[in-house]
């Protein structure tokens, strides 16, 4: 077979790695974990937050994301945005996350939740990656890798703060 011949044959699955390198899921049992990321922190700051762009239960019975820890932080914590009585928006640390069956929950920047890193290590820097475990009732532990990056539309020099 000819150079060219086995190139256009190649082609196809070359055009797949650079959509392949973008997405990242994981699953334990019947939770869908998809594209765990968080954004690059400063120097001197210790808190950061790791957010995903899905987690879904696929399973006909409750679950719920327990806990998680990562070497990168001294603790992980639930965080959830919710407006008070006087329509001010409140963070509140919660014991877990409830993903009911069937239900689908985006923790998302600017969203109503995310797994709140206390403690870093060091800043995280874009472009880089790491572990988090995550615990969950029902499907049990499962290593994720996190994307520090940029979401789209963010300015540089942008980091979750509280």
């Amino acid at each position: 077979m000819n150079r060219s011949r086995r190139l256009c044959l190649r082609l196809p699955a070359l055009l797949l790695v650079p959509a392949l390198a973008q997405a990242h899921g994981f699953r334990a049992g019947d939770i869908e974990i998809d594209h765990p990321y968080a954004l690059p922190t400063v120097p001197g700051q210790t808190q950061g937050a790791v957010y995903l762009r899905r987690l879904r239960n696929h399973g006909r019975r409750a679950d719920r994301l327990l806990a998680a820890h990562t070497p990168r932080a001294q603790a992980v914590e639930f965080h959830r945005s919710q407006l008070d009585a006087q329509q001010v928006m409140r963070m509140r640390t919660e014991p877990h996350i409830e993903l009911p069956a069937g239900a689908e929950l985006r923790l998302r920047h600017g969203g109503e939740w995310h797994l709140m890193l206390l403690g870093l290590q060091r800043p995280l820097r874009e472009g880089e990656r790491f572990a988090l475990t995550l615990r969950f009732e029902h499907a049990g532990e499962r290593e994720v890798v996190v994307w520090v990056q940029r979401p789209r539309g963010t300015e540089a020099g942008t980091a979750h703060r509280h």
